[in-house]
């Protein structure tokens, strides 16, 4: 975890692929267990550590994330996010060549996982299902792979993995949803790199970036 903005009210890290962000399951190390430690130490903070939890990142997936250190910031930021106030830049690596220029993808997404954990997309409705929108735009292009830019529009559950893999382009990597071959260290071709919001306290705007790490599959690794 690497501290990318830290206030009275935020803290805002990078993930790297690989880690939680909370707790599942697995009993795995988190991003909010090495958040408050963090906090713990450098504040020598006796007992217990707020962290607010207002978004999410796939545990495949690197890049920034947002925590609050107050409850009053978590309930803000969280307002934000829902009300699509909240503008994300990722940066994604797929499989195929899609058509070059500023593009938009619209799909319907299943508003939950199946057995596998797999978003169902198609490109009509279906029951139960949520209209999808996201933009990308073709940055570099080699073989048969190519590096985008991409915004989501809506915040759907594994939304741009499943609208580029039902458009035939699935992330490197992401073999849940199609990819050809796997990566190593649980990685997959998608990246969080730039995100701007309101500051919860003061409304005063906030852009942080976040460049890919050194285990960026771009480009695209040979083997």
């Amino acid at each position: 975890m690497r501290v990318l903005h830290e206030d009275n009210h935020l803290l805002v890290v990078e993930k790297p692929a690989g880690l939680l962000v909370q707790g599942d399951r697995s009993g795995d190390r988190t991003l909010l267990d090495e958040a408050r430690k963090y906090l713990k130490v450098k504040y020598a903070k006796p007992g217990n550590v707020y962290i607010g939890l207002v978004h999410r990142l796939d545990r495949n997936v690197s890049g920034v994330v947002v925590l609050a250190r107050t409850s009053k910031a978590a309930g803000r930021l969280s307002a934000r996010f829902r009300a699509g106030e909240v503008g994300k830049t990722y940066l994604a690596v797929v499989e195929g060549r899609p058509p070059g220029g500023d593009r938009e993808l619209r799909s319907w997404l299943a508003a939950a996982g199946d057995a596998r954990g797999v978003t169902r997309a198609a490109a009509g409705p279906f029951p139960g299902a949520k209209e999808a929108l996201l933009r990308y735009r073709v940055l570099e292009s080699e073989a048969d792979s190519s590096l985008l830019e991409v915004r989501p529009v809506t915040g759907r559950r594994h939304q741009i993995r499943a609208q580029l893999a039902l458009a035939g382009w699935p992330l490197l990597g992401d073999v849940k949803y199609g990819a050809g071959r796997r990566l190593p260290g649980r990685r997959i071709g998608l990246h969080a790199w730039k995100i701007v919001f309101p500051h919860p306290v003061g409304g005063r705007p906030l852009e942080i970036a976040c460049e890919p790490p050194v285990d960026w599959p771009w480009p695209v690794p040979e083997g």
